[in-house]
Order: C-alpha cells, then sequence, then structure tokens
C-alpha cells in the first residue's frame, strides 16, 4: 500500500502501452484499458481509462508485488509542473479524498501537458 503520508515515485519514464497492458492483465478488469504507462527502476504508475494503478515491486527477487488502485473519482486536485532549462524533470502531485497526497516525478521527454489532459478527462 502507498504511504500517503511520503508517497513519491522518482524518475518514471514513458513505458510501452503494449507491455504495461500485458504486465497488468491480471488485475485488469474488463473493459479496462492502458492509456499511459510509466516505469522507475522497478517500480511502475499506469493510467488506465478506470482507475492510475502504482505498481510497487518488493524484495530482492521482485515476486513480491503490491498493486495500489487510486480511482478518478477520488482526486480532489492535482498539480502539474514542466520542466525547465536546468530542471529537466516534470512532476504532478494529486491529493485524494481521505487518503492523501502522491508525487510522481518525471524524466526528461516525458509529455506532461498530455498527461494533465488525461487526469483532467477523468476528473473535471
Amino acid at each position: 500500500m502507498i504511504d500517503f503520508q511520503n508517497a513519491s515515485y522518482i524518475k518514471l519514464g514513458p513505458w510501452e502501452t503494449t507491455k504495461a497492458q500485458s504486465d497488468l492483465a491480471e488485475i485488469l478488469i474488463e473493459n479496462e484499458t492502458v492509456h499511459l504507462a510509466f516505469k522507475g527502476m522497478r517500480d511502475s504508475v499506469t493510467f488506465t481509462n478506470k482507475r492510475i494503478i502504482a505498481l510497487n515491486v518488493q524484495g530482492m527477487t521482485g515476486k513480491k508485488k503490491d498493486y495500489t488502485s487510486l480511482p478518478y473519482s477520488r482526486i480532489q486536485a492535482f498539480s502539474v509542473e514542466t520542466a525547465g532549462t536546468f530542471d529537466l524533470d516534470s512532476e504532478i502531485e494529486l491529493w485524494f479524498s481521505g487518503l492523501g497526497r502522491i508525487k510522481l516525478e518525471f524524466t526528461r521527454g516525458v509529455d506532461i501537458r498530455g498527461l494533465n489532459r488525461l487526469i483532467g478527462d477523468h476528473v473535471l
């Protein structure tokens, strides 16, 4: 489960949506499709048409996995920070009703504005 007091996913880069769809097939519900997916060293964050799925791979072997489902309907507010000249990373912060905040930090080259539109389409 995500620790909403210190929730931060750092250095997420683009991940092929077909790979994410395949890797998450066992937990996706009927008619759920992957819109965007991002992966760090071991962890990932996937945006589907129904929810956000945060995958935390645990342990030395990586066999233990924690899947946290974050429904768009629970997002109260969100903030987007684009990359700058010297700070090449972009960030999104999401505030969830009754849960807290998570921060997602993306590597250079991620279409943060497109992600902002995706979240806005599901939240607003």
